[in-house]
């Protein structure tokens, strides 16, 4: 099940058993309480563990000339109900060492008995019962899958209780309690469901006695109480209730003796067993679970399932504020697609462009225009519209995001019947080869429509930059005379997430060597991976540069090629040992090492190889790894690589590394290094090995037609298959 679906389910269990969920968890905190206030007059004695009947019996016989019964509660203290010397009748918690009275039973409160009606049953009655059984295992149904995507979101058990990015309130609140509250919520939603179960007759409750054997014979000795054996037997925190003979010195008038596994009847003047009758295994579980749900067995416990219940509120809270923070920047229309005047159409992968253009949506429709917003996926036939409002990122090497990818397909296939005009806007950063190199093929398909009229040039957007985006609202309103706001503040998405990091290493650059090495530590507790990306914001905006980390013992660390005019590494570069930054850590579990994989190669030119020499650096499992890293000029960093390689494959983390320089003599290319091993890459590939590849998309596409070459001359499956199969993954700039 994906999460997508793992998550609808879990936000529908919430939404039809919430009002239920918190009436039960209100109710569950006060009868928690209750459980620890009647614990609290401490009527249990200390030696209560250790004491059994042969030991007890006697002396409350010496205290209470007629008993009646000898209960134990729950909570350990030792009930009485018995006649005194004097003949008074005494139902009250006595210390069984001495027979002294410690307290007097008390009912509960009218406003308990409320509140344990309304828990039980909601008043009711049945179909009551009914209503809490059914609640009880949704809510079972909702820890469950609470707990599928928490183990998702931390990519496995064993990051389960990994920190995680307090992206909000709500969210870091719902996560983190969610983790602590497992057991309890399970515990209480199992045991809720049991007891409902039980008591609708789902089990069966039939008993069965079994006679002794030694009772059907007569025996004529008679012994004291302290030594009959089934009193020795059975320690008094083993004691339900022990009934008392009506009629002292009867044969025929027996001790019931009653426990959590069944009753025994016992001869009062031989202590032999007369009969036994055990209760099947589901009176048995049934009364284990009303002990652990109620919590009344401990304060510790009582205490940890009233918190849980508690928190039940919190969740439903803190649920639906996520689940309205998640949608309210989701596609919201007034109009249908056949009525719209102005058509909107989003490609995006994180949703960021989608933000941009929801924007403009609503300002649209505060106009009064009749606007429609889709995914791009979404193109058809638009009757009525006049305009073709397109917003698009770029993924990869100038490829559609995920919901743009039908996109030229649609287009073709759904010619427009009436003129419209079009304009385009791209994101993307100009840090990358290909900056929005798909909003420049949309606008050049579009424009060999013969319906479709550009209204205005290709804008395009770098880093998401509001400043950029203006520039587009500012020409489409004019040519429009419709008046969008123009305030770069109001396209600027709240940056969530960001941690504090310090410099503790950095490296110089020299003339032959401008790529530098920082390493940061990350100030609070942070899961994070080798693959993993670095975002950082050098004018203290919204403006993003991305790097691909590596995680070394412990710390981050980046290496990063010094741009004479470049944004990122020149503010990088400027920080010194001790320095703090404001950057956030974002998890790319599709460029995370393969766990599973027997060979793993490795292909990196420049900067790329950061990530890589975290891998090795941590492949305790010792896959075999093989690297291939290209570089410009073999030079005192070039040798730094090498010295870290040769102790890596000391440590058997390591197989191989071969080093390839363009700029030296003879001149080289990873794409060199892989003819040179062609047939070791295509038997890596076919024998379910993995490869990966960081660095400039120019060498990606490069390495990858090669690969796809060298596979099709060898006739195997194209590099495509293996794509699909995830043996291989990227992450290039």
């Amino acid at each position: 099940m994906t999460l997508s679906l793992w998550r609808y389910a879990h936000l529908a269990l919430a939404i039809i058993s919430s009002l239920f969920l918190c009436l039960l968890s209100i109710t569950g905190v006060i009868l928690a309480v209750d459980a620890v206030v009647e614990k609290t007059p401490g009527y249990r004695v200390e030696n209560f563990d250790t004491l059994n009947l042969a030991q007890v019996v006697p002396r409350l016989r010496e205290v209470y000339p007629d008993i009646i019964e000898l209960v134990v509660d729950h909570n350990g203290f030792v009930r009485i109900d018995a006649l005194d010397e004097e003949g008074n009748s005494v139902n009250g918690f006595v210390d069984p060492n001495t027979g002294k009275i410690l307290g007097y039973v008390k009912p509960k409160s009218a406003f308990i008995q409320w509140v344990t009606a309304l828990h039980r049953s909601l008043f009711l009655h049945e179909t009551g019962r009914v209503i809490v059984g059914i609640t009880s295992f949704l809510l079972l149904l909702i820890t469950c899958s609470g707990f599928v995507l928490i183990v998702k979101r931390q990519q496995g058990l064993r990051q389960f209780f990994a920190k995680i990015n307090k992206d909000s309130f709500s969210q870091y609140f719902h996560v983190t309690t969610g983790r602590w509250s497992l057991l309890p919520l399970l515990l209480i939603s199992i045991t809720g469901t049991y007891l409902f179960m039980a008591r609708m007759d789902f089990f069966s409750r039939d008993a069965f006695t079994v006679e002794s054997e030694s009772a059907a014979k007569a025996s004529a000795e008679e012994l004291p109480l302290d030594r009959f054996l089934v009193f020795k037997n059975t320690g008094l925190a083993d004691l339900e209730k022990l009934e008392f003979p009506f009629m002292e010195g009867d044969p025929e008038e027996f001790f019931v003796l009653k426990h959590r596994k069944g009753e025994q009847k016992i001869n009062q003047l031989t202590g032999e067993v007369f009969s036994e009758t055990r209760s099947p295994y589901s009176v048995v579980l049934e009364k284990l679970s009303l002990d652990l749900h109620t919590g009344r067995i401990s304060i510790w416990l009582a205490v940890l399932l009233g918190l849980a219940s508690l928190n039940i509120l919190f969740f439903i809270y803190t649920g639906f504020a996520i689940t309205y923070r998640r949608t309210r920047t989701r596609i919201k229309n007034v109009y249908k697609a056949e009525q719209a005047d102005i058509v909107l159409l989003v490609g995006s992968e994180n949703g960021s462009t989608l933000f941009f253009a929801n924007q403009v949506h609503k300002q649209l429709l505060q106009d009064g225009k009749r606007a429609f917003l889709a995914e791009m996926n979404a193109y058809r036939v638009f009757p009525q519209a006049e305009q073709l409002l397109l917003f698009t990122a770029t993924f990869g090497m100038g490829d559609a995001p995920t919901n743009a990818h039908k996109f030229l397909s649609l287009l073709a296939a759904h010619p427009q019947q009436h003129p419209i005009q079009f304009s385009v806007v791209g994101f993307g950063s100009r840090s990358y080869s290909n900056f929005c190199g798909y909003a420049k093929q949309v606008d050049t398909v579009l424009a060999e429509q013969v319906w479709a009229e550009r209204q205005l040039p290709l804008y395009c957007v770098n880093d998401r930059s509001p400043d950029e985006f203006v520039r587009w609202v500012h020409a489409w309103s004019a040519e429009n005379l419709l008046a969008l706001a123009t305030a770069p503040t109001l396209y600027s998405p709240k940056i969530l997430g960001l941690k504090t990091l310090k410099v503790i290493d950095k490296t110089e650059v020299s003339t032959d060597n401008l790529t530098f090495k920082i390493s940061l530590k990350v100030r609070a507790r942070t899961s994070f991976q080798s693959g993993d990306l670095l975002a950082i914001y050098p004018t203290n905006d919204s403006v993003e540069r991305f790097y691909s980390i590596g995680k070394r013992n412990g710390h981050v660390q980046l290496m990063v090629k010094l741009h004479e005019q470049g944004l990122g590494s020149s503010y990088l570069y400027r920080l010194q040992v001790g320095d703090e930054i404001r950057a956030r850590l974002m998890a790319n579990p599709h460029f995370h090492f393969p766990k599973k994989a027997r060979k793993v190669l490795m292909i990196a030119n420049g900067t790329g190889i950061a990530p890589f020499l975290g891998m090795i650096s941590s492949n305790a499992s010792h896959t075999a790894i093989h690297l291939y890293a290209g570089f410009r000029y073999k030079n005192s960093l070039s040798d730094q690589y090498q010295q870290f390689a040769d102790e890596a494959i000391a440590k058997g983390r390591l197989q191989s590394f071969d080093m390839a320089f363009s700029r030296e003599e003879p001149a080289q290319y990873v794409m060199d290094l892989i003819r040179r091993d062609a047939d070791f890459v295509v038997d890596l590939l076919r024998g379910q090995g993995v490869l990966m590849i960081c660095g400039a998309l120019a060498m990606q596409k490069d390495v990858e037609d090669l690969i796809d070459q060298v596979i099709s001359v060898r006739g195997g499956q194209s590099l495509a298959h293996y794509k699909e199969n995830g043996q291989v993954l990227t992450d290039c700039y």
